[in-house]
């Protein structure tokens, strides 16, 4: 039986699905609660403070290379039984998983997800999800980390959404955006502080060429 408090409520979650059915994204502002939030950032500035988190790189299989002008932040994937705080989080994206399978019919399988630790100066220029020869990923998910985030601290995660309008999202702590992987653009604009986030995927069975 899970432990409701550390849940979203079902009005919350059919709202999540709602919106990303009609936009392609939705956003929710105090999705985690604080107490899981400051665990879940303590273990990623740990994990940073002890050499855990490496450079991310772009592309895939051969053609994967670190890249520091298209994208600077540092991260570790999660694995089940890593932390009670992260083990936590996974059981609240595969409530969420479960609940977006009933309302949209994606025939999602599982979620993957990494800390994603921003040093002040990084950034990830404009992008999407999903790669040209895996096409598994249907929805991406982030969850941020940050207390006392201030607009003027940039780090916002900027929409490019289909009717040619911006959406800028503040990275504050305990708050969630989801979006389609494959038809949503997207950057992370430069961070002035210490940016910390959870950044996962929806995947469902798909092709991917590297097994």
């Amino acid at each position: 039986m899970r432990a409701m408090h550390l849940f979203p409520d079902d009005s919350s979650l059919a709202t999540l699905v709602d919106d990303l059915a009609e936009h392609g994204w939705a956003q929710q502002r105090a999705f985690l609660p604080e107490a899981l939030t400051l665990e879940l950032a303590a273990e990623c500035h740990k994990r940073a403070a002890t050499g855990q988190l490496a450079p991310a790189a772009v592309g895939r299989g051969p053609a994967q290379e670190v890249r520091e002008g298209i994208r600077g932040d540092h991260i570790q994937w999660l694995e089940p039984g890593q932390s009670g705080a992260c083990d936590h989080y996974l059981e609240v994206m595969d409530a969420v998983r479960q609940v977006m399978n009933q309302g949209l019919f994606l025939g999602l399988e599982d979620y993957e997800s990494h800390f994603a630790f921003y040093p002040p100066g990084a950034f990830y220029r404009k992008h999407v999800d999903r790669f040209r020869d895996d096409d598994r990923r249907m929805v991406s998910a982030v969850v941020y980390l940050n207390q006392a985030w201030e607009p003027a601290h940039g780090g916002q995660l900027r929409l490019y959404l289909k009717d040619g309008r911006v959406h800028d999202v503040e990275p504050v702590a305990g708050s969630l955006v989801v979006f389609l992987s494959g038809e949503m653009p997207h950057e992370v604009l430069l961070a002035n502080r210490e940016r910390l986030s959870l950044t996962g995927w929806f995947r469902r069975r798909g092709t991917d060429v590297f097994g």
